[in-house]
């Protein structure tokens, strides 16, 4: 069934900006946590993976009963290159802006709901080395994110606790892994949303790391997945003709 490009876009805002308060607060409420628990050091990525978790879980069923929104246009790109997905070009075109806008929106609201002991940890994705290498980082950390989401989601058994579990673990890997290159984003509408915010979202290297490369990763990804696990052309027509 063909995506609804307006119906798309509206409710593709309103799920950015809600993802972009939760996502926003993630860190925040992991440091609350481990000081009641006490806890510290490695640890605390237990409780980071935890809280991803349940955001990603919620967050998918807000977007199943939105119609399908989505928060990360490198998400909607994955589907429609893996030939998973409803949307169109056209559409795309559409759910990106506002996206992006969705994303502002919710930057500037925690920017300025946030209690001002927790401002100082508010921000979105740095760029901490040049932007070529940046540039790579953010490409390879989506391409690795994307194809585990698409190898979790479509073949692996388990029910959506598990999956999303999987999911959580492999995001926290790849956070790790980039917090020395990007921050690192692998959703170029939550590092635009702070870049707008730091009035750094109309630079070569914002648009260069954090939209260019992630895009490329997903779509190599998805080209992986295919190659890995092609569809059976009468599977294909099936579908097709549904």
């Amino acid at each position: 069934m063909a995506v609804n490009p307006i119906k798309a876009a509206i409710t593709d805002v309103i799920l950015t900006f809600l993802w972009m308060c939760c996502a926003s607060s993630l860190g925040i409420g992991t440091t609350i946590i481990a000081a009641a628990l006490g806890i510290q050091g490695s640890l605390t990525l237990v409780i980071t993976t935890v809280l991803i978790a349940a955001v990603v879980f919620v967050f998918n069923f807000i977007g199943e009963l939105l119609g399908g929104a989505s928060f990360n246009p490198t998400g909607t790109i994955l589907f429609y290159a893996a030939g998973l997905g409803d949307d169109s070009l056209f559409s795309m075109a559409l759910r990106f802006p506002a996206q992006a806008v969705g994303a502002v929106g919710g930057a500037l609201a925690m920017k300025e709901l946030m209690p001002i002991r927790y401002q100082h940890m508010l921000g979105g994705p740095a760029l901490k080395v040049d932007a070529h290498t940046g540039a790579i980082a953010e490409g390879v950390l989506t391409f690795v994110i994307s194809l585990a989401v698409l190898i979790i989601i479509f073949k692996v058994s388990g029910g959506p606790m598990i999956k999303t579990w999987l999911i959580a673990v492999a995001t926290v890997a790849m956070i790790i892994a980039g917090a020395n290159y990007t921050g690192p984003s692998m959703n170029p509408v939550n590092a635009f949303g702070w870049a707008y915010v730091n009035d750094w979202h109309n630079t070569w290297e914002q648009f260069y790391v954090y939209w260019i490369c992630p895009f490329v990763g997903a779509v190599l990804a998805a080209w992986v997945f295919r190659f890995l696990f092609p569809q059976p052309k009468m599977q294909k027509a099936h579908v097709k003709k549904e």
